[in-house]
């Protein structure tokens, strides 16, 4: 069997969730089977098993000029997708991952006549905020992710919660659409005792810690207002890039400047760093108002850390609330400020917590139980496909 992943990110330029998974999952297929990788922009050949083909824009619908549309980006998605489906494929099965590839995953199906299998690893039905970052191309993108999945051969939700809004937002073969956890390398995060990284960037303990993207999904506003009353001599820990808007890094930026206890990483950081953060943070802290997921939230885990999550989608499925964590109601900072006080003062609790938190994703979430199951899902899929093409 030969499986085409379709993605925007695939390594180096991984800046989400979705973009960790593909690599893993990769990583993971790519001892049960060839695996082809069709991503965005420009990339080396590797030398790692996997073919990895990378697609520039078509140069008139780049969308990097002054003064253009905001809905640009959504043109230019499609520009790279036709692009990738321009190109010849021998792969058995497409699997496409989020709606930037999804349109190349269904012209794929289409003109190359194979099964198409999708991965919601969100759902742009519930980020109606996107209309800030893309204007009109928020419909597009919508558009693109409502017809992919209803088309689909299998429809791959990353938990029970996404997988039934999956069925209410859409018009999909219940049949068709199947859980399969995100998952997690527990030997490439574990704690460490090295901290070189945290003085070099002046963090200090006792510290909160956040990790993700500048975006009103993730809660972040939520987490700054709730800092202001977290008990004296704590810092919160903002490792945060990658802004929806350049509107809303200012925002986080004026946000930051005035209270002296936050810390505000702004890039990037390498896996060695942000092992370390996970690793001495007194709580790490998740604030979603939305998240089909959260694999930070198993990194931090893996890291015998503590944490305070929203109880939103996936996460009910990941933080187990009293066991590994705490959880608490979306977008209420006063509720979060009171759930992180009561970790930071009970030592005992944070150490019982970090090491359920371990245990948990060592025994549920190995990215090789994850492969096993996505072949079974691309085996399904083609079998399908080769009986109604005979039909």
């Amino acid at each position: 069997m030969k499986v085409l992943q379709l993605t925007r990110e695939y390594p180096p330029h991984i800046y989400g969730g979705a973009g960790v998974v593909v690599d893993q999952l990769t990583q993971a297929l790519k001892t049960r089977m060839k695996v082809e990788v069709r991503c965005f922009g420009a990339r080396e050949p590797t030398q790692d098993g996997v073919v990895v083909r990378g697609y520039t824009a078509w140069e008139r619908l780049k969308a990097d000029k002054g003064g253009e549309p905001r809905f640009a980006p959504a043109l230019e998605t499609l520009s790279i997708g036709l692009a990738m489906a321009r190109d010849p494929v021998d792969a058995d099965v497409a699997h496409a991952h989020t709606w930037y590839a999804d349109m190349a995953g269904l012209w794929i199906r289409t003109l190359h006549r194979i099964p198409l299998v999708v991965t919601l690893h969100s759902m742009e039905p519930l980020r109606p905020w996107k209309a800030d970052q893309l204007g009109s191309g928020y419909l597009l993108s919508s558009w693109i992710e409502k017809t992919t999945v209803e088309a689909a051969d299998r429809v791959i939700a990353v938990s029970n919660k996404m997988r039934d809004d999956i069925l209410a937002h859409f018009e999909a073969d219940p049949a068709r659409v199947v859980v399969i956890h995100n998952g997690i390398d527990p030997d490439r995060f574990r704690r460490t005792d090295a901290r070189e990284h945290l003085d070099r960037l002046g963090v200090t303990s006792p510290y909160v810690l956040f990790v993700g993207r500048i975006t009103d999904q993730k809660g972040i506003f939520h987490l700054i207002e709730a800092a202001g009353h977290l008990p004296a001599g704590v810092q919160v820990v903002v490792c945060a890039s990658a802004p929806d808007t350049p509107e809303i890094e200012e925002r986080l930026r004026r946000a930051v400047a005035a209270l002296p206890n936050v810390l505000w990483i702004n890039e990037m950081v390498k896996h060695e760093v942000v092992t370390q953060l996970y690793s001495h943070a007194a709580v790490f802290c998740c604030p979603s108002v939305y998240e089909p997921f959260g694999i930070i939230n198993l990194e931090a885990m893996a890291c015998e850390t503590p944490v305070v999550a929203s109880a939103v989608g996936g996460i009910l499925e990941v933080v187990v609330d009293g066991e590994t964590g705490i959880l608490v109601p979306p977008a209420k900072p006063d509720a979060l400020a009171a759930a992180l006080t009561r970790l930071l003062n009970d030592p005992e609790a944070r150490r019982r917590m970090g090491q359920a938190g371990r245990k948990r994703v060592e025994a549920h979430f190995s990215w090789a139980s994850v492969a096993e199951r996505t072949e079974r899902v691309y085996a399904d899929a083609i079998a399908d496909f080769k009986k109604s093409a005979g039909d």
